[in-house]
């Protein structure tokens, strides 16, 4: 994209914002949640000779029913490790520093490296947040308007390097680590009423295994192809945790060209615990990602599943309108992911390409959920 292009791209999302402008970005790691980098497999441009680096800081500007309006500074940055890389996926690395209308932080850092010939990728997170929080109970059936809020800050690292085996396919290692602490909550409440895991604080590491087969075709707007990722991640004392439980996690994709440039984006996700769960690794539903319309962790539970279907058309130029529907529920066990009080939320949005060249789109979605639950969401890159 042509630098004056690109300013003014940026200047629409960040609502005229100024920002120190240093050389036009090329590319942007694809997270959909704090414990997953998903491998995008790109068909980019032959660069030219050279380990080209390009930087980006500007302020930003977002939204979410969760923090309410987000104010901060973002950096982010492209390369390539070595310049005979020409036509390997770009490496990439973002830092952030967010301030939200009800007073939580939260800053990280994070990023995807490429190494020659794709036969290596490292996906990892590096965080901090002071979070003020809402909690309604455990269960599918944790009844609205009784919640208590919270507060907690937390330290967390996730870690995730990838060797690839075959064509389209990686086998991975996963590391987790979450520090939790300083957690302030009334006594008496639903953590003492509910026996809450973890609400006096703790700390976990886990070490598991991933495999991903990938082939999706761009990184942030994919129009064929799916991605099918399994792992799981083992907490144990002798890793240094203060709880014992395995993690395991399925999530699959597929994006179905329908009609010219329009696609049908299709998501089975679930997250399924065995053990001692403490709170904030507890399974939920809701957020800006899945289940649009629902507070992040309105229902919480040790499993979550989700249905999720998203129809994406072009309308004119860098703009493009979305409608989506969702469905899941959660459980103490597996067999309660059911259709017994599941939930379910739908609604629709708006684009903006902020890079044509690598379908980079601002996103304005507004959800509607079961219970008469709303939310308007300002984010950058899809849900899924």
């Amino acid at each position: 994209m042509p630098i004056t292009s690109f300013r003014k791209a940026i200047f629409i999302y960040f609502l005229g914002l100024c920002g120190t402008f240093t050389i036009p970005i090329a590319g942007k790691a694809q997270s959909d949640s704090l414990k997953t980098v998903p491998v995008e497999k790109l068909k980019l441009p032959i660069r030219s000779p050279a380990n080209i680096r390009h930087v980006l800081v500007l302020p930003i500007i977002a939204r979410s029913i969760e923090t309410g309006w987000s104010f901060g500074l973002a950096s982010a940055s492209t390369f390539h490790l070595y310049k005979e890389d020409s036509t390997v996926r770009t490496s990439n690395a973002q830092a952030i520093a967010l301030y939200t209308t009800r007073r939580q932080f939260v800053t990280a850092l994070n990023g995807s490296i490429y190494f020659p010939g794709e036969r290596w990728i490292i996906n990892e997170q590096f965080s901090y947040s002071s979070f003020p929080d809402d909690f309604w109970g455990l269960g599918k059936r944790a009844p609205g308007g009784n919640e208590e809020s919270y507060k907690f800050k937390q330290y967390y690292i996730y870690l995730h390097p990838q060797l690839k085996i075959g064509q389209h396919l990686f086998l991975g290692t996963v590391f987790e680590f979450q520090h939790v602490f300083d957690i302030e909550y009334p006594a008496g409440g639903l953590f003492d009423q509910e026996n809450v895991l973890g609400r006096d604080g703790y700390h976990i590491a886990g070490l598991g295994l991933s495999l991903t087969y990938d082939t999706r075709n761009n990184a942030f707007w994919p129009d064929q192809g799916g991605m099918y990722q399994f792992w799981f991640d083992h907490f144990a004392p002798y890793l240094g945790s203060d709880y014992q439980y395995t993690n395991f996690v399925v999530d699959l994709r597929r994006f179905i060209r329908v009609f010219k440039q329009q696609i049908l984006a299709l998501q089975a996700y679930g997250t399924f615990n065995a053990g001692e769960v403490p709170l904030r690794s507890l399974a939920f539903l809701g957020g800006a990602n899945s289940m649009r319309g629902y507070y992040a962790g309105r229902y919480r539970d040790k499993d979550a599943g989700i249905l999720q279907a998203e129809y994406r058309i072009p309308l004119w130029g860098r703009i493009g309108a979305v409608g989506f529907a969702d469905i899941g529920n959660v459980g103490s066990e597996l067999k309660e992911v059911n259709l017994v009080h599941f939930k379910y939320s739908y609604g629709g949005g708006l684009r903006i390409g902020l890079n044509q060249a690598e379908k980079l789109n601002l996103r304005l979605d507004y959800g509607l959920a079961k219970g008469h639950s709303q939310g308007f969401y300002l984010q950058l890159g899809e849900a899924f």
